[in-house]
């Protein structure tokens, strides 16, 4: 049976690996074949082959049964035409609204509509001022939006879309997984109506519960730094939580912690439970009608049923939850048997409630740290017990999930036993039974107690996070040494004296001292990173590694740097910026320069931007002015514009203009110039504004790539960094018309993700992220 569930899981993830879905006629037809081929099968096979028939038919049915749930969701789709047009919308306020920098984003639930809009959207309100600053439409603040409610809005949606970068977080799947199909924005104010304060159904009552919850815990702690803890360890809310903090718990090998999962909702339905399984033994009547330990396990579950429903009942959540309750139903039931195929029933059951687990971080962890435990506490001729056995089990999990972890998140805590070995017991047994308490019983003093804990806790914890060597960051290896890696782990966990146990280190070795190929000499590759509407452009040479602009900022603690570029640096193996370019003081170009001198070491920064503008106090300042010229490993960089150090004119056309020229071609970085600093640069530069590769300038706005210009670039490739359905309509399609009338093949962002540009010895290679790991769900 546990080989056929795994079969039937490994089907279900290559269906999520595909890049297009196979149509329901000839799914049904393979179906059929599998079908009549596995009984003919079953038939004429021995008995011993009858297990390889039967995993067949399991991985063909975990594929069919994947992509059929996948086709019903996708058939939830927003049509192109409706995307970025004005649409009324009728429908309820569904799950806890997540209040926003002077608005407040929520799931909505559509009831009706003029237009066929999904089933289940995700809307942002913003008041007066917009997510950047911007005038909102309606000139007021947007009013308190609660579950439950029935609305009539006026919204401008998108289908599911995000950022396309290597290794990067793919939140168009997130969404998939949620059942959300379009995203948007509430506009107007006239056609936006409360039809209904409360419209009852089978979780407004609880989220309504949450949100009372959330409301008297910010109000009895006031401006508590740590209130956005207790609220997320009580109700499953980390909105409260700041990025600062999360920075810590990553650092520590802690953020398990504060995200209700498998080990909050046991321990909850394990604490009730055996305090219920104690009292049932001292009743006679009552343990002779039922067995102590099933009494205690039902009414674990149902705790644990009912802490999850606090939680809100997310993805996350809702696995737990089905693990737990196929653990209890086979006690119940008396069907104990190995654990291994209790854990093999609880996936199969994951799986047929929510195929797309498998693209979740948490899945992945959650079931290896259960088989971590079975396999270091199971066949054991000395099992330890106590704080030996919890010791154990804490340090296995840290050893076996480090090539998850570098998989996964390109980094793992060195400080994470240490840190857990006192969080875990205080967060799970002090802690959380605090906040819960303070649920039940509303006495300030509790949540006060917590909160003081809480600061302790997190005290100690930012003293590891301050360890140089608290993370270990490596780029994401290979799946070949990443499988040698859990071998090597697994063996290193065998029995003692198991001969040449300890061998199994020099197979993790290999995973974490790999390093992603580089350019060769005279070579270099470049990356336009997927942003949004603006500009972040990787280039690395053999020994040295460039980042021209640091990308949009998005809101308050959100930036390109945070969540694009320093993930993709780590992934792909860069410990630090040799140079940052800053081409001008725009926004969408400087938006995440901040985090990257917060994340990673900056060597030097070369700009034209004030003093005052610049937080870094360790990277040496270097102007940005026409003439100034280095070389790396045989690659040959020029600052072509401005002329001066400090221009004057439109910021625009000061911007920072750098050509990059290697042995076999060159490329072109012109930040956001117009046509005057064009005209300019035609007449001072000439001959070596001429480049293979360019970026186009200003995201392709129709008032720069004049003709001349582009006569004098002479681009075969043309890249235009742009963010999807952007309010400005870059590119223009004239633009776009004339690069690739000049001969240059055209690149966007937006829709092909980010472009990787190779100038090799061999010419000029292009890819795009989006043709390189295509998904099905990509664009619908």
């Amino acid at each position: 049976m546990r080989t056929s569930i795994i079969a039937f899981a490994l089907g279900v993830w290559l269906c999520q690996r595909l890049p297009v879905l196979p149509s329901f006629g000839w799914m049904l037809f393979a179906s059929v074949i599998s079908a009549v081929v596995g009984v003919v099968a079953l038939r004429r096979v021995r008995t011993g082959r009858r297990m390889a028939v039967i995993c067949l038919l399991a991985f063909v049915v975990g594929t069919f049964w994947a992509a059929v749930r996948a086709h019903l969701r996708l058939s939830d789709e927003l049509p192109m035409q409706l995307e970025g047009r004005d649409v009324v919308v009728t429908g309820v306020v569904d799950e806890l609204p997540q209040r926003l920098d002077g608005g407040v984003r929520f799931v909505m639930q559509v009831e009706s509509s003029a237009e066929p809009v999904p089933e289940r959207i995700l809307l942002s309100w913003y008041g007066a001022r917009g997510r950047r600053g911007e005038q909102a439409d309606d000139g007021g603040e947007p009013p308190e939006v609660r579950p439950g409610e029935r609305w009539k809005l006026a919204v401008r949606l998108k289908r599911p879309h995000g950022f396309a970068n290597p290794d990067g977080f793919d939140y168009e799947a997130w969404l998939l997984e949620r059942g959300v199909r379009a995203t948007g924005s509430v506009r107007g104010k006239r056609d936006n109506v409360l039809l209904d304060p409360l419209v009852h159904g089978p979780m407004v009552f609880v989220h309504r519960l949450r949100e009372s919850i959330r409301e008297r815990f910010l109000a009895t702690l006031s401006d508590a730094e740590y209130a956005g803890v207790l609220v997320a360890l009580a109700i499953g809310d980390q909105n409260g939580i700041p990025q600062a903090q999360w920075t810590v718990f990553r650092k520590t090998g802690i953020a398990h912690l504060v995200s209700i999962s498998g080990l909050h909702v046991s321990l909850a339905g394990l604490m009730v439970g055996g305090l219920v399984g104690w009292g049932w033994r001292r009743v006679p009547p009552l343990a002779l009608r039922c067995p102590a330990r099933k009494a205690a396990a039902i009414v674990g579950l149902v705790v644990a049923a009912g802490y999850a429903l606090l939680a809100g009942l997310g993805i996350p959540t809702q696995r737990s939850l089905v693990m737990l309750t196929v653990v209890v139903v086979a006690m119940v039931l008396g069907r104990e048997t190995a654990g291994s195929r209790v854990i093999a029933v609880a996936l199969l059951c994951v799986l047929v409630v929510d195929p797309w687990a498998v693209l979740s971080a948490g899945f992945w962890l959650s079931f290896g740290a259960v088989a971590v435990i079975l396999y270091l506490l199971s066949g054991r001729l000395q099992r330890a017990s106590g704080w030996r056995a919890a010791a154990i089990t804490q340090l296995g999990i840290t050893v076996a999930t480090i090539p998850a972890l570098l998989v996964l998140f390109n980094a793992f805590s060195l400080v994470s036993p240490v840190a857990n070995a006192f969080a875990i017991p205080l967060v799970s047994f002090v802690v959380t039974p605090l906040a819960l308490l303070a649920i039940v019983l509303p006495h300030a003093w509790i949540l006060e107690l917590a909160h003081w804990l809480t600061g302790g806790m997190m005290r100690a914890l930012e003293c590891l996070a301050a360890l140089p060597f608290a993370m270990w960051q490596h780029a994401a290896p290979p799946a070949l040494l990443a499988a040698a890696g859990v071998i090597g782990v697994a063996w290193l966990m065998l029995p003692r004296g198991t001969p040449a146990r300890y061998a199994g280190a020099l197979a993790v070795v290999p995973m974490l001292t790999w390093s992603p190929p580089r350019p060769a000499e005279g070579e270099f590759r470049m990356t336009v990173l997927d942003v949004g509407h603006g500009l972040a452009v990787h280039l690395q040479t053999a020994e040295h590694d460039l980042v021209y602009d640091a990308g949009p900022a998005y809101g308050p603690g959100a930036d390109a740097g945070t969540r694009v570029i320093i993930p993709y640096l780590a992934a792909s193996g860069v410990g630090r910026i040799d140079r940052l370019v800053v081409s001008h003081d725009d926004l969408d170009h400087t938006g995440g320069m901040d985090a990257l001198f917060d994340g990673v070491p900056v060597l030097a920064l070369v700009s034209n931007l004030p003093a005052q503008r610049v937080r870094s106090q360790s990277a040496a300042a270097l102007p940005c002015r026409a003439g100034e010229r280095w070389r790396w490993d045989g690659v040959d960089f020029e600052v072509l514009h401005p002329a001066q150090e400090h221009p004057s004119g439109p910021d625009n056309d000061a911007s920072c203009v750098l050509r990059i020229a290697g042995a076999a071609g060159a490329a072109l970085l012109a930040g956001d110039i117009e046509r005057a600093a064009e005209r300019s640069l035609v007449a001072r530069a000439g001959p070596k504004l001429a480049s293979d590769v360019i970026v186009v300038p200003h995201h392709g706005s129709r008032s720069s790539s004049s003709p001349a210009f582009g006569d004098a670039v002479g681009a075969e490739v043309a890249v235009f960094s742009i963010g999807y359905l952007n309010p400005f309509r870059h590119p223009h399609p004239a633009v776009w018309a004339r690069w690739a009338a000049s001969g240059a093949h055209n690149w966007r962002t937006d829709s092909q993700g980010a472009v990787r540009i190779e100038v090799t010895a061999d010419g000029v290679r292009t890819s795009a992220q989006r043709m390189l790991d295509a998904r099905y769900w990509h664009g619908r």
